[in-house]
């Protein structure tokens, strides 16, 4: 081989090598180191991209999917997000999102067929599905993503938002008609994720989302007890809010949930504690719920429920609920102890057997604890207007 072919073969490789080396930084990006999201998604998600919840009779929820599909954004985890939405769209939407937000339950129905068994709506699931879609389009270049999530704001807007006399306007739980009784109106505080409408107010300024953004601290506010957020509440004109029981239960033969602060508001937490600092919200957010980290200075676990009074019942929530209250505990100056302790509890239940949580890893625990870390190893947060931050765009 001639002298003057190696040069020429050498100074062909240099001029290539900037394009190999960003093909292969390509690659490497192409879907993120998460651990946890790799075992969640193994153990809960299906081969066509349906979020199975086993302690419930296998059955898949509208939230599950939706927060799925948030974990694969973060992961640049693409062919798995496009599993989910399909599997969303031709199983909770009638095949469309852009005209039918999800029905919320998906399972064997009593005559052994596997269906939609509740149409009914959960609007904060629509909401994390419009603000996936929304972020996946600008994060991934794709318009497709994008004008499915603004055609699903529009349809939120239209179906799951109400105006409360004397108070202004705010998400519904679903539907609206389904969650007004009269003069009464039915809220759930963890539907109202602030940076989420934060988002919404700036890809959609004429929508409802700039109001609801600047009312959820409000809300929030007004709807705890003795500093504590309930599951449920209730607004009535002229009263304001108090604790309710909630939907009633789709068997009759059950009883009524009581009005308690649990399952549902612990999210109230996560969601302050994720805030941007130098958002316009924070402090606000964060002032709202002051009880759960004044309670943490002196128990090692939040408590499993608060009764409708504020009075902490005293049964350790599970370990989802410590990582649930780590980001929240983290924004405040004085709860460093405090978070530090809820720290070392999430990680003592790591199961090395599972790569999950708990000795029987359960669907809602494990969701919450991929927010918390997530969040916490820097994989994501929320900028100052609600925008998708992810580690593999830094």
């Amino acid at each position: 081989m001639s002298a003057w072919w190696t040069r020429s073969r050498l100074r062909i490789l240099l001029s290539i090598l900037p394009f190999l080396m960003a093909a292969d930084g390509c690659r490497s990006a192409a879907v993120q180191s998460w651990p946890l999201w790799e075992k969640y998604a193994g153990r809960f998600i299906s081969a066509d991209g349906r979020v199975v919840d086993p302690m419930r009779g296998d059955i898949t929820t509208s939230e599950g999917q939706s927060y799925a599909l948030f974990f694969a954004l973060i992961n640049n985890d693409r062919a798995r997000f496009d599993l989910l939405l399909k599997w969303t769209q031709a199983n909770l939407a009638a095949g469309d999102l852009s005209t039918h937000l999800p029905g919320w339950m998906w399972g064997k129905a009593p005559d052994g067929k596997w269906k939609l068994l509740d149409k009914g709506q959960a609007a904060d699931s629509d909401c994390w599905i419009a603000y996936s879609l929304i972020e996946a389009g600008r994060l991934w270049k794709n318009d497709q993503y994008t004008h499915l999530g603004q055609a699903m704001l529009g349809q939120i807007a239209n179906a799951e938002v109400e105006d409360l006399s004397g108070f202004g306007l705010m998400l519904m739980p679903g539907l609206s008609d389904s969650f007004i009784h009269g003069q009464a109106y039915t809220l759930n505080p963890s539907y109202v994720p602030h940076f989420l409408f934060a988002r919404f107010a700036v890809v959609d300024p004429t929508g409802p989302w700039p109001a609801i953004a600047a009312n959820t601290p409000r809300f929030l506010k007004q709807s705890t007890r003795s500093g504590y957020i309930m599951d449920w509440v209730t607004y009535t004109p002229g009263t304001g809010f108090k604790p309710a029981s909630g939907p009633a239960p789709s068997d009759p033969t059950k009883p009524t949930p009581p009005a308690v602060g649990g399952y549902d508001a612990i999210r109230v937490y996560l969601w302050a504690g994720m805030e941007n600092p130098a958002g316009p919200m924070r402090s606000q957010l964060l002032a709202a719920v002051p009880s759960m980290a004044s309670y943490l200075a002196d128990h090692g676990a939040p408590p499993e429920k608060v009764s409708d009074e504020g009075i902490p019942i005293l049964q350790d929530g599970p370990i989802g609920f410590s990582a649930a209250v780590l980001p929240y505990l983290r924004a405040l100056p004085q709860a460093s102890k405090s978070a530090a302790q809820q720290k070392q509890r999430i990680d003592a239940q790591l199961n090395p057997a599972t790569g999950l949580y708990g000795k029987d890893p359960a669907y809602y625990d494990q969701n919450l604890i991929l927010f918390a870390s997530g969040f916490d190893q820097s994989k994501f947060s929320f900028g100052p207007e609600g925008e998708l931050k992810v580690q593999w765009t830094y």
